[in-house]
């Protein structure tokens, strides 16, 4: 949804629907436009809504990339539904039946003939997130969807017409998915019809402060408590960290400081930012030289050595796909411990009482219980699986 902000007038923020799931979502939940890079960006979304092209949101994780296609949504006047997907979400081999639909005995456990996440968006929009995880089988099968603008089901002859919009996301250079063939190219220049670029956290610091307000005026109230103020020591702490985990790590930073804080003020000490990560403004390359030297450089980037000594260009480009793949691990390892470190606190102010922590969080009993299990804080231990995110509706079937 979109509403002005209170305390920022002239400025508007966007939130996502309320969900049982509460704060421990890996989505940012809340995108505030007041930055002037924002601004702008804002502006441009809302041209882009007017038109019918197929749009590319180019982002990294926490930046508020479904909030983006929510509002291209909502502007566009479209009166069908919302649907979004996550393409990192299905294994293989049910993601087609899950995008495309299936019908009666298509394939073993097909019990029952079943409208795809196409069908069921049909007048409106559906978002593919993580499109660059989408199978290159699947990715053929998607192009003709979006040339011919009709579907057919698993297990069917029968063409199905759509009136749907696509608006794909992606945290990856899809352009050098491109080039490793990871990635089809006709699909690749079809989706960037309308690209929008959404900037990191760090690269728009004059949302830092107002997002961090919001965050203290949705969780305060859901602790008991009124008027929680930022020292400004406070501020400048917040405003003097890249926030690699952007609006999602920052979210989960202020509802910690928010359980440990005292006396209606939250102090520095009080947030959970990681040493070292500093600069809101701070460009990848130094955050990059700030990395431990024991971090691992993943099987995909082990072969980069000897292409920096045999070509300079090629070298520098080398080093910069390694930069890139540790920030990425850089980035979920900090996201795992912020979202440890808040379940733990809210765990032992509910002196272990899992109805009274999930309260807490603004989370289900069900997903509390996943968490706990994950970081070790039940007898289950940390290889149980993770629950299901049932959250998102189902397409009907037909």
């Amino acid at each position: 949804m979109t509403e002005p902000d209170d305390a920022l007038p002239n400025h508007r923020l966007l939130t996502l629907p309320e969900t049982p799931d509460g704060v421990l979502s890996i989505r940012a939940k809340a995108l505030l436009f007041h930055d002037p890079r924002s601004v702008g960006l804002l502006e441009q979304v809302e041209r882009i809504a007017r038109s019918e092209a197929s749009v590319l949101i180019i982002g990294e994780t926490g930046t508020g990339k479904e909030l983006i296609a929510r509002h291209l949504h909502t502007q566009s006047g479209r009166r069908g539904p919302f649907l979004a997907v996550n393409c990192g979400a299905f294994s293989e081999a049910l993601i087609d039946a899950e995008l495309f639909g299936h019908e009666t005995g298509a394939f073993t456990g097909a019990a029952h003939a079943r409208a795809g996440w196409f069908e069921a968006a049909n007048g409106g929009t559906l978002f593919l997130d993580e499109i660059g995880d989408l199978p290159l089988g699947l990715q053929v099968k998607l192009l003709r969807v979006l040339q011919e603008r009709q579907v057919v089901r698993l297990g069917s002859r029968k063409s199905i017409a759509l009136d749907v919009r696509l608006v794909a996301a992606t945290n990856i250079d899809l352009r050098q998915a491109v080039d490793a063939q990871h990635f089809r190219a006709d699909l690749y220049w079809r989706l960037s019809v309308a690209p929008i670029a959404l900037p990191p956290l760090r690269e728009r610091p004059g949302d830092i402060l107002p997002l961090a307000r919001h965050f203290i005026g949705v969780y305060g109230p859901r602790l008991g408590m009124a008027q929680v103020g930022l020292l400004p020591e406070t501020e400048r702490a917040l405003l003097g960290y890249a926030w690699p985990g952007n609006i999602r790590e920052l979210e989960n930073v202020i509802h910690f400081a928010l359980i440990v804080s005292t006396q209606g003020v939250i102090r520095p000490q009080d947030l959970k930012l990681v040493p070292g990560v500093v600069g809101s403004a701070a460009s990848a390359l130094p955050l990059a030289a700030s990395l431990p030297s024991q971090l691992p450089i993943t099987p995909s980037a082990a072969p980069i050595d000897g292409e920096i000594d045999e070509d300079e260009d090629d070298g520098n480009a080398a080093l910069t796909a390694v930069i890139e793949t540790l920030l990425d691990n850089r980035t979920q390892h900090l996201y795992q411990e912020v979202e440890e470190t808040l379940l733990r606190a809210a765990y032992a102010r509910a002196r272990e009482n899992q109805v009274q922590a999930a309260r807490l969080l603004g989370v289900t009993r069900n997903t509390l219980r996943t968490l706990l299990k994950r970081y070790g804080l039940l007898a289950d231990g940390p290889g149980a699986a993770h629950a299901i995110d049932d959250s998102m509706p189902h397409p009907v079937a037909h």
